[in-house]
């Protein structure tokens, strides 16, 4: 079996300067990071994340996480985040592998290796648990085939079958059942997430929400909550406030338009939402960011 020394020296070799590197097989991305980061808003597309050295922390809602080489994090569902790198030198750099939840391979997986449904309430959409020996193995050769393209190409698309049947066997296996299946309580709630998303700019009438969602009123707010960690029109502030802030620091533009291209007509309760999830004044926020990045 492979050791977690074996897991960190694949992707050091592979990540040889801080970034987020995509490889050659798709959905898989190395990181790198030298240094502790600020807390930065990050969409969670459904993803699973492995450590191999340092610590990170993500923030979802009033709900906290960290995890380290013992566990790994797993996002069902697109979901607002704010995420920093908590444990990182130049010595030992934060290393990480990412994966994306391939649907089809899971929905193929599920149909032979199904679970039993037993879902009262839709399971939250981030979540950690233990690392196994079975998966540091699996993504130890995974990584590792990188080092030989010919092999990666031929067995890469393997190891990641066997990654996702362990994910899928394991203790967060019926979260990856339910992303399977359109008419369980995660796919409902995925379905309203991803109207949100699109349409976070406008009004975010709940009735509404919850009939796309295909749920009452007040069983659309409960399931949401468990899966999201907010409410609806949190989860849309909290998207609104990630395009602002990149449209002031990437776009140029000043806060006022900023506001205004996010769906807010009040500059005073644009700022005032903005405050409270970053901590100081839009314009503050974004020249700091400038000087950051210059």
């Amino acid at each position: 079996m492979a050791s977690l020394a074996e897991f960190r020296d694949a992707i050091a070799r592979h990540a040889l300067r801080d970034g987020t590197f995509d490889c050659r097989l798709p959905g898989v991305k190395l990181i790198r990071c030298s240094t502790p980061t600020m807390p930065m808003p990050v969409i969670y597309e459904p993803t699973v994340c492995f450590v191999a050295q340092g610590r990170k922390r993500a923030l979802l809602g009033s709900s906290v996480y960290y995890y380290d080489p013992s566990c790994y994090l797993l996002a069902s569902v697109g979901l607002p985040v704010m995420g920093a790198v908590i444990e990182a030198t130049a010595a030992r750099p934060y290393l990480s592998l990412q994966l994306d939840l391939d649907a089809a391979v899971l929905g193929e997986l599920a149909l032979q290796y199904p679970r039993p449904a037993a879902e009262h309430r839709a399971p939250a959409g981030l979540s950690l648990n233990a690392m196994t020996s079975g998966l540091l193995d699996a993504t130890t050769r995974l990584v590792a085939l990188l080092d030989s393209p010919a092999d990666a190409e031929a067995l890469g698309p393997l190891a990641l079958r066997e990654i996702l049947y362990r994910l899928l066997t394991g203790p967060d296996g019926s979260v990856l059942q339910a992303m399977t299946r359109g008419d369980s309580r995660h796919g409902q709630i995925a379905r309203a997430i991803l109207w949100i998303r699109a349409n976070f700019r406008g009004a975010c009438r709940i009735d509404e929400v919850a009939r796309i969602a295909g749920m009452s009123r007040s069983s659309f707010h409960a399931h949401f909550k468990s899966v999201t960690a907010m409410s609806p029109l949190e989860f849309r502030t909290q998207l609104r406030m990630q395009e602002a802030r990149r449209l002031m620091v990437s776009g140029g533009l000043d806060a006022a338009d900023a506001g205004h291209r996010v769906g807010y007509e009040s500059p005073s309760q644009f700022s005032r939402d903005y405050a409270r999830l970053f901590g100081m004044p839009p314009a503050t926020d974004a020249q700091r960011l400038r000087l950051a990045d210059a």
